[in-house]
């Protein structure tokens, strides 16, 4: 179903398209996250902390452990090698560029409770985008709706933010009328090489997409982005993409193509679960492999219980 651009603008569509409102409201709930600064560490592969908790990842010194210090950051090489024990000093990084590449392309246009997940998305952005500002930090948006990518350039002002809350908004209502076009629609290769190419020195790299239309040549570029900047791929997925639906009989379908099934049996409820697993498990390898961060959000709980990486 589609929708005409004035219709949308004028409705009321909640879950279907995000409103600067509620990427503003996102603003809310940085306290809640910051409580659990102390005693987080984030899930994904290789347990990467991220610097967005208060402190930069540049080792400054090695001292002597005192009292108070952080038991996570005790060397255990010097500590093995001189008899006591010795800890590493981190500096804090300043003015770093943080960037989010938002995927809303027509993979994303999909949910079954609450919101869709390009919604979720966004969302995602916006909260990252507060703390960015909030630590100080120059924030940058690559914005991908499936055929074209926008590019805001890092900035540390909230003027620079609310133009690409705007920039989103107009985005995530937009692409409820685009007729799709699976033969003009693209992956994030191109949107990633562009920030390959812009990105200078270390940055902290969000990629938000559900990854289900991830091509190799885009892993590629992952792969150089991940060896001189902070990658976090965060996979937005729909509870319905983890567990089969309810008993019955559905149909489906995809690029003209009709599927009929029936969830009935415990059988197929668990090849559809492993099929899930699977593609999960094998994006958290490629992340592991990489030494970057992985983090599943599933768009029917609470988000920022779920962005542990901050």
């Amino acid at each position: 179903m589609f929708f005409k651009r004035e219709e949308i603008n004028k409705s009321n569509m909640r879950g279907l398209c995000v409103g600067v409102d509620e990427l503003i409201a996102q603003r809310k709930f940085l306290p809640y996250i910051k409580q659990r600064h102390n005693n987080i560490t984030s899930y994904q592969a290789g347990d990467i902390r991220s610097a967005f908790k208060g402190r930069g990842m540049e080792l400054e010194e090695v001292r002597s452990y005192g009292y108070g210090d952080d038991v996570r950051d005790i060397d255990w090489r010097v500590t093995a090698r001189k008899g006591d024990t010795y800890t590493k000093v981190f500096s804090e990084e300043k003015d770093r560029e943080v960037y989010v590449v938002l995927d809303v392309s027509p993979y994303m246009l999909f949910g079954t409770k609450n919101e869709l997940k390009s919604v979720s998305a966004a969302k995602l952005t916006a909260l990252l985008g507060w703390q960015s500002l909030a630590n100080k930090d120059r924030f940058g948006l690559i914005l991908f709706d499936g055929y074209e990518t926008k590019m805001f350039k890092p900035q540390n002002n909230q003027k620079n933010l609310m133009a690409i809350f705007n920039a989103i908004s107009e985005t995530s209502s937009a692409i409820l009328s685009y007729r799709y076009n699976p033969n003009k629609l693209k992956d994030l290769s191109e949107t990633l090489r562009l920030l390959q190419y812009r990105t200078k020195g270390k940055a902290m790299i969000f990629v938000i997409s559900d990854y289900n239309n991830i091509s190799d040549t885009a892993k590629r570029t992952l792969v150089a982005l991940s060896r001189r900047s902070q990658l976090y791929c965060i996979h937005v997925y729909d509870i319905i993409e983890e567990y089969a639906p309810a008993d019955g009989r559905y149909m489906a379908e995809y690029g003209g193509e009709k599927v009929t099934f029936e969830t009935f049996s415990n059988g197929f409820k668990d090849t559809y679960y492993q099929h899930f697993l699977q593609k999960r498990k094998d994006m958290e390898n490629f992340c592991k492999r990489i030494k970057s961060s992985y983090l599943g959000i599933r768009t029917d709980r609470p988000l920022y219980k779920q962005l542990k990486i901050i």
